[in-house]
C-alpha cells in the first residue's frame, strides 16, 4: 500500500472527530525508512496544536485503525504538529499564508528557476505571486506547476 491508498482511508475515519474538535487535517503520509514503515498524521487548529491535542488524535485514530485493520504491514503511528515550515497543500492553505514567507519548488523552470523563496504576495486560486526574497521583483507561479510548497522560517 501506498500513501495514495492509505490517505482516504485514515482521513475518512479521521474526519467527524476532527471536526467535532475544530482540529484541521494538515497532511498524511505513509512511508518506509529502513525496514520499519511510518503513518504521519499531521494536524492543526486555531491557536496551535499542542501535545495533548495529538495524543487524543492519535488515541482515537489508533482504536479505530485496529477496529478495521486496512494496512496490513507493522507501522509506527505518529500524530504532530506541522512545524513552523507547514507545508501548503490546499487552496485554503495558500490563502491563509499570503503575507508570509514561503519556499516553492516547481515541476519546470520558470524564468528559468525552479525554486522560489520569499512572501506570497497574493494567491487567486489558480496562481500565486511571490516576492522574491532578495530584490524587489515577483514571479507568478501557476498552481498547476507547483512541486512543493511550505512556510519558510525568516532568520
Amino acid at each position: 500500500m501506498n500513501t495514495a491508498t492509505i490517505k482516504p482511508i485514515v482521513e475518512d475515519m479521521l474526519k467527524g472527530y476532527l471536526d467535532e474538535h475544530h482540529i484541521e487535517l494538515v497532511d498524511i503520509e505513509y512511508v518506509k525508512e529502513g525496514s520499519n514503515w511510518f503513518l504521519r498524521v499531521y494536524v492543526d487548529k486555531e491557536g496551535g496544536i499542542d501535545i495533548d491535542d495529538c495524543g487524543r488524535v492519535s488515541e482515537y485514530l489508533s482504536a479505530k485503525l485496529d477496529e478495521k485493520d486496512p494496512i496490513p504491514d507493522a507501522y509506527f503511528l505518529e500524530v504532530s504538529s506541522p512545524g513552523a515550515e507547514r507545508p501548503l497543500k490546499k487552496p485554503q492553505d495558500y490563502v491563509r499564508a499570503v503575507g508570509q514567507n514561503v519556499f516553492v519548488t516547481t515541476y519546470e523552470p520558470i524564468d528559468g528557476k525552479k525554486e522560489f523563496e520569499g512572501t506570497l504576495e497574493a494567491f487567486d486560486g489558480d496562481t500565486l505571486t511571490v516576492l522574491h526574497s532578495k530584490g524587489k521583483k515577483s514571479t507568478a507561479v501557476p498552481l498547476a506547476k507547483v512541486a512543493s510548497a511550505r512556510l519558510a522560517i525568516v532568520f
